[in-house]
């Protein structure tokens, strides 16, 4: 099977380790996940391979993406990277290989990556690439040298009290998907009182109102979860349907409060 949209959602991998990686990719394989997003720098890309490897799915049903680090991206490092990624997952490709970061302040210029990046889809190891932490400005600029059509999507940090109006509109104006990363704000919207009230009259959670506004704007999210009624309520998200008045009392919860913001970031829209 290939996909020529990201599964929604996906299940998010950052911070699990080892067995507890593979357990958990396992079950939310196992309740119909088909969208597995990892990176190198989370160091369990054996794990979310074994669980694959392991899952009455198959490969062919799974979405696989996979990054690679700021570190990485001259030409030859680039491809070094994809080479160990496909070692350590047990397969041929992954469905998307996204540049992680931009590379900090251009040390390896763009045209050089994004090349990179592309040659490994062209050979077969990537069907589909992509970019992660791009702003508007970069995105501009990653058309630019490989055109129009090229990434399938922009993976960044997206939830309610972050709500990137700029960033996903002007993707998805350029044809290019928005992954949405941190979707529950580390568990902030477990705690607000806007989006408990709001679970409150739907009788879900705040995480699953969340989960489907982000569905609403269109854009693909990623929560990392490790318990199976969690991953299921995840799922279940994906049906929640939200009217204006709802999608109106979260918009009102912007506070451009951002969780991901190393010293090697970009500059920010």
């Amino acid at each position: 099977m290939s996909y020529s949209t990201l599964p929604m959602p996906g299940m998010g991998t950052f911070r699990l380790k080892g067995e507890h990686a593979r357990d958990a990719v396992l079950t939310a394989l196992d309740l119909g996940f088909r969208h597995i997003d990892t990176a190198v720098m989370y160091d369990n890309e054996t794990a979310v391979g074994e669980a694959i490897a392991r899952s009455d799915s198959g490969r062919d049903k799974v979405f696989l993406t996979t990054k690679v680090w700021h570190t990485d991206l001259a030409p030859e490092s680039l491809q070094a990277s994809i080479d160990g990624s496909l070692q350590r997952l047990g397969t041929d490709h992954v469905d998307l290989l996204l540049i992680h970061w931009p590379s900090p302040n251009q040390s390896v210029p763009m045209s050089e990556s994004l090349n990179a990046l592309k040659e490994v889809r062209d050979t077969g190891k990537a069907r589909h690439i992509g970019v992660s932490n791009f702003t508007i400005a970069q995105i501009d600029e990653a058309i630019d040298v490989l055109g129009e059509g090229e990434l399938l999507t922009n993976q960044i940090e997206v939830h309610p009290f972050l709500q990137n109006h700029a960033v996903v509109e002007h993707c998805q104006q350029r044809g290019i998907t928005v992954t949405g990363y941190m979707p529950l704000a580390v568990g902030r919207v477990l705690e607000d009182p806007t989006l408990m009230a709001i679970a409150d009259e739907h009788q879900l959670t705040p995480a699953q109102i969340a989960l489907a506004w982000l569905r609403q704007r269109n854009v693909v999210p990623i929560p990392a979860s490790s318990k199976a009624q969690h991953l299921q309520a995840n799922l279940d998200a994906m049906t929640v349907e939200l009217n204006d008045e709802d999608m109106q009392r979260i918009a009102q919860l912007d506070r451009h409060q951002r969780f991901a913001d190393p010293d090697f970031a970009p500059k920010w829209d």
